[in-house]
């Protein structure tokens, strides 16, 4: 029997190079000193192929580290289920571990066997014996070949084919089997093959400069479960008649005042007539004054800075005039009394007696609907109170009529500011918020205007004469800030005599210093006051000084306004909002020369400020309708 199987074993193939290599290599020179040298000639003698065996014992370490081996190990080493004459066995190296050597050396010869016999471990174990334990050659029968196929699961005979190692467990085993059959099974599916095909077809199918348009979804909308009283539907399942919409009110912010002359009736419910009529009595008082007694002078810079300190805030000097927002202040020129006037953004004028006790010197009119941005006491006859409003109307005071007379009247513009041509105070200048300037007339009947020109500003918010040529004037609005000969204006295509440059964002103001016009102040949005040397009034005006200050009120303030001080050439008066909350003077230099502050009765921005012509007196409005006074 066993000549049989030599026999049928020399019919084979013979082994390749590599695996006679192997085989040379591993297998050990004869040791005449043994006693077993003549049973391995005969087994030599009848089997023309052997299988050698190299042996090495393991180490505990190493048997647990073999004992399970990972997935992707056994997927490398065992992954074909096709036969060891389609595709070999991959091995890896290992760094001078004879066990791990020889041990591949078996599985290579059994997997490059016909068919794919590989030696089971009893047959192994039975020839141990009979070899030394550290490097032994052992002859490995054919017969095990039975005893292989058959695992303790009951597992069948691919599984040892698949397997590939005596090193394998049962578990392993079948854990391997179950790899290789999820393995084929996903192979079969050709997914990514599939997915390859997908996109080139894709990629074939796309068209450039075709803009493709994406569906838009359509999301299945849930019916929502309306009761029988959203339906309008009466328990019998009746519809119920349609209710007429109610038309909206129409909720006015500022309800528009009607045209022409308004009566100067206090709004004050606490006022009584006697008490008006008194007010109005003591206007008219001090209003008896002759222009040219309040002559203009300038003292020097150490009288002025030592006046500048002794004005002081009192409690008494502190009183909430209108009830909103101040958007214009205005001192009366009387030097026996202080009469001070504020308008507010909801169209209120407050006048304030400061001689009399603060509740009962308050008085409030309303000539106007929307906010007071302009207001002036004549300066040619102080009885009248002239003020102008966003609602697009200029209204003159006169306490000697007790009426709120109509000089300028627009439907269609609103107004931003004015000033007066003529010493008399007959002809005025407006602003208008869409950038034209108009010419009015006092004298002449009706509430039009005399001419309405174009300036080519977006917006015009100040406007202002020159204190000696009266023919000049300055607008502030926009970006640009321009000098304009009024005696040259017309409706379209007006040309400025000067341009005062540098501003980078909207200017909120512009004036002339009082007594000579010689400087100009702006007060910029990018955190700047300007100073513009106007002696000579030439095509472009530089700028002749430049302070960092800021002015940035946010929405809920005024915003800043510098104004020149009327009794110095040289010096204005801004607004801060530093804190303690404050109000500066500075010089036309850039220096500042005094910070007006009071912690226990200043707590506010004071945005607006006005000066008196004549006395040390400053009044500073804030965002809440109160008026604050500085005074010696």
């Amino acid at each position: 029997m066993p000549r049989a199987e030599a026999g049928t074993l020399g019919a084979e193939e013979p082994p390749s190079p590599l695996a006679r290599q192997r085989m040379q290599e591993h297998t050990p020179k004869e040791n005449p000193s043994m006693n077993y040298g003549s049973e391995k000639a005969e087994r030599r003698a009848v089997f023309r192929k052997q299988v050698k065996v190299l042996l090495t014992p393991l180490s505990m370490e190493e048997e647990k580290r073999n004992k399970r081996l990972p997935q992707k190990r056994l997927l490398e080493k065992f992954s074909s289920n096709e036969g060891p004459s389609e595709r070999e066995p991959k091995v890896k190296k290992s760094r001078g571990d004879p066990t791990s050597q020889q041990i591949r050396d078996v599985s290579y010869k059994a997997s490059s066997s016909p068919r794919g016999v590989i030696p089971n471990m009893s047959s192994l174990h039975n020839t141990t014996s009979m070899v030394s334990p550290t490097n032994t050659s052992v002859t490995v029968d054919h017969d095990s070949e039975n005893n292989w196929d058959t695992d303790s699961e009951g597992s069948n005979s691919d599984v040892s084919y698949l397997d590939g190692s005596s090193q394998l467990s049962a578990y392993e085993r079948k854990r391997l089997k179950n790899i290789t059959e999820n393995a084929n099974f996903f192979a079969s599916l050709k997914l990514l093959e599939s997915a390859a095909r997908l996109r080139k077809m894709a990629t074939k199918g796309q068209s450039h400069g075709i803009k493709r348009v994406k569906p838009k979804k359509t999301e299945a909308e849930t019916v929502r479960r309306r009761s029988m009283r959203l339906q309008r539907v009466d328990p019998s399942g009746v519809p119920l008649p349609e209710i007429p919409a109610q038309p909206e009110p129409v909720i006015d912010e500022y309800p528009q005042l009607p045209p022409g002359p308004l009566p100067m009736v206090p709004a004050n419910p606490s006022k009584s007539t006697e008490s008006t009529d008194a007010f109005l009595e003591t206007w008219t008082k001090i209003s008896q004054i002759n222009p040219n007694d309040t002559e203009k002078y300038m003292c020097n810079l150490e009288r002025y800075k030592a006046s500048l300190s002794h004005m002081i805030l009192s409690e008494d000097a502190v009183t909430k005039v209108v009830k909103n927002r101040i958007y214009s202040v205005a001192i009366h020129p009387s030097e026996s009394r202080t009469l001070v006037a504020a308008g507010d953004k909801s169209g209120q004028i407050g006048l304030w007696d400061l001689n009399s006790k603060s509740e009962d010197g308050v008085y409030v009119f309303i000539p106007h609907s929307q906010p007071v941005s302009c207001m002036y006491f004549s300066p040619f006859n102080p009885v009248h109170l002239l003020s102008l409003s966003h609602d697009g109307t200029v209204r003159c005071g006169d306490v000697t009529r007790a009426v709120f007379e109509e000089v300028y009247r627009s439907e269609e513009n609103s107004f931003s500011s004015f000033d007066f041509l003529a010493d008399n105070a007959s002809t005025l200048v407006v602003g208008q918020w869409d950038g034209d300037v108009a010419i009015v007339d006092r004298r002449t009947p009706g509430t039009s205007s005399e001419l309405t020109a174009n300036i080519n500003s977006k917006t015009t918010r100040t406007v202002h004469v020159h204190p000696v040529n009266r023919q000049y004037f300055i607008a502030a609005g926009a970006v640009n800030v321009c000098i304009f000969d009024a005696r040259y204006l017309k409706p379209n295509g007006n040309k400025p005599i000067s341009f005062l440059s540098g501003h980078t964002k909207s200017v909120a103001s512009a004036y002339f210093s009082p007594i000579t016009g010689n400087r100009v102040v702006t007060t910029c949005a990018d955190d700047t006051l300007r100073v513009y040397d106007t002696s000579s009034l030439s095509s472009m005006i530089p700028v002749l000084t430049a302070v960092r200050h800021n002015n940035n009120t946010g929405r809920w303030l005024t915003r800043f306004r510098a104004i020149w001080d009327p009794k110095q050439e040289d010096c204005f008066v801004v607004g801060s909002m530093a804190r303690p909350r404050q109000i500066e003077i500075f010089q036309d230099t850039g220096e500042q020369l005094h910070s007006f502050y009071n912690v226990d009765y200043l707590g506010s921005v004071c945005s607006i400020n006005a000066v008196h012509p004549t006395k040390n007196i400053l009044v500073g409005g804030n965002s809440s309708g109160r008026l604050h006074v500085f005074k010696d």
